[in-house]
């Protein structure tokens, strides 16, 4: 009777945890990509930044893909946020996690980048030339427009920060 119920429990078990299985792979999400092969699937992340559309319709701002720890902030939600400024969208902030972080984007006309706690790295562009700039940390940097010579806007592409 013992290996009965044991039996029945482990049956029951079993299907419970398959049935979950089979609903996280079946409700994979929109950043996140079934993987076919020879074994059960898996979801994989693709590291696309989460409602990006969404952003961009309502904020301008274009948003591509991170890893998840420099996220778009509101600038009033707390202190110590890294502040981007562009002559297209003001200021714009972001929270940065974690012990590192990076994301890349789309906002044009950036002139100016307010650091925080971390070491920040910025990407930008200018027709064909890209352009890093190290941030300096809580204070304000000159980058793009501001610390070109010949006052080319630039287009910020990539913040990578580090503790």
């Amino acid at each position: 009777m013992k290996v009965r119920s044991a039996l029945v429990r482990n049956l029951g078990i079993a299907t419970a945890v398959g049935a979950l299985a089979w609903l996280a792979s079946a409700q994979g999400g929109a950043n996140s990509e079934a993987v076919a092969g020879e074994a059960p699937g898996y979801t994989v992340e693709d590291f696309d930044y989460p409602q990006a559309d969404k952003i961009l319709a309502e904020q301008g701002i274009t948003l591509k893909r991170g890893d998840g720890h420099i996220v778009l902030a509101d600038c009033a939600s707390q202190t110590g946020l890294l502040e981007v400024w562009a002559r297209s969208k003001d200021k714009i902030c972001f929270r940065v996690t974690g012990d590192s972080g990076y994301l890349t984007m789309e906002i044009p006309s950036v002139y100016g980048v307010k650091g925080n706690d971390y070491a920040t790295q910025v990407d930008m562009t200018v027709g064909a030339e890209e352009k890093s700039f190290d941030v300096a940390e809580n204070a304000w940097t000159a980058v793009g427009e501001s610390a070109d010579e010949q006052g080319r806007e630039f287009m910020l592409v990539e913040i990578r920060s580090a503790k």
